[in-house]
């Protein structure tokens, strides 16, 4: 599979599925292991934030909310724009998947930018990097689930090493996305 995606000789979606079909034709894995190894609920949380995500984008949500962003953070410019979006977004990613919350706040970075007339990727970014930092739950992010019961973790275990860890990259986060992202366009 990654020889197949390096080399981008097909697609890679085809390459996902030719593996796929291999490993099931050479019984490497079952039909039973193979529908187990889905995670359906994920699927559809990723499916039903594309199509929210589509909402908010055209029914002009995505630009309300983020024209209240920009009115919010005006007298402080796109850094503070940056730091909320940052902020709404590693709090949201406890609750719900990283993908689901970049799927839906994506519309909304976007429109953020247009309305500040910058550059997008800062404000990108951000979402991309507070998606992923999801350690104040065992909900939010498919690893700490894993090791959650198995570690013999509390749901304050989280919250007690993770709320730090996350508050001390916000800042982090803001003051260097935009040395390497600039705002400017």
């Amino acid at each position: 599979l990654l020889v197949l995606m390096t080399t981008e000789v097909i697609d890679t979606v085809l390459d996902v599925g030719l593996i796929a079909g291999l490993l099931w034709v050479t019984r490497c894995i079952s039909t039973s292991e193979a529908r187990k190894s889905v995670e359906l609920p994920v699927l559809v949380t990723i499916a039903a934030a594309f199509g929210v995500g589509a909402a908010l984008e055209n029914s002009g949500a995505a630009a309300l909310l983020a024209g209240g962003l920009v009115h919010a953070t005006q007298g402080f410019g796109p850094l503070a724009a940056l730091a909320a979006i940052y902020l709404f977004a590693s709090l949201t990613t406890e609750v719900i998947t990283n993908n689901a919350v970049a799927v839906l706040l994506f519309p909304i970075c976007l429109e953020t930018a247009r309305l500040y007339g910058g550059d997008p990727l800062p404000f990108l970014m951000a979402l991309t990097f507070a998606a992923s930092a999801s350690f104040m739950t065992p909900i939010g992010y498919q690893t700490n689930m894993m090791v959650y019961g198995p570690g013999g973790y509390r749901f304050a275990d989280f919250v007690r090493v993770g709320a730090p860890l996350q508050f001390l990259l916000w800042p982090a986060a803001v003051l260097l996305i935009p040395l390497f992202f600039p705002f400017a366009g």
